[in-house]
């Protein structure tokens, strides 16, 4: 999906017939982008809040900042350690 913003239930119920379990605003172009200009890509993402109509309150910025911050420490140990195997 493109966003930035929150899928609306409907793009959440296509996006599961088409096979989809996790959805990303981004990763997609951006990847293709730098293949397209030769570079090597590794991907690490974040699913930081659940699908619109999947649960029974509004989806927030807010719970997605805080999945950030709350994934942050293992993300920085994660990253370091594929550095290190990679160089």
């Amino acid at each position: 999906m493109q966003g930035p913003s929150f899928e609306t239930p409907a793009e959440v119920r296509m996006l599961r017939r088409l096979g989809g379990t996790v959805v990303g605003m981004s990763t997609v172009p951006e990847v293709i982008a730098a293949r397209q200009m030769g570079m090597r890509v590794l991907v690490m993402s974040l699913a930081a809040n659940p699908a619109a109509g999947l649960v029974d309150r509004p989806l927030t910025v807010e719970e997605v900042l805080e999945a950030g911050r709350a994934a942050a420490g293992k993300l920085k140990r994660l990253t370091g350690v594929l550095v290190e195997r990679l160089f």
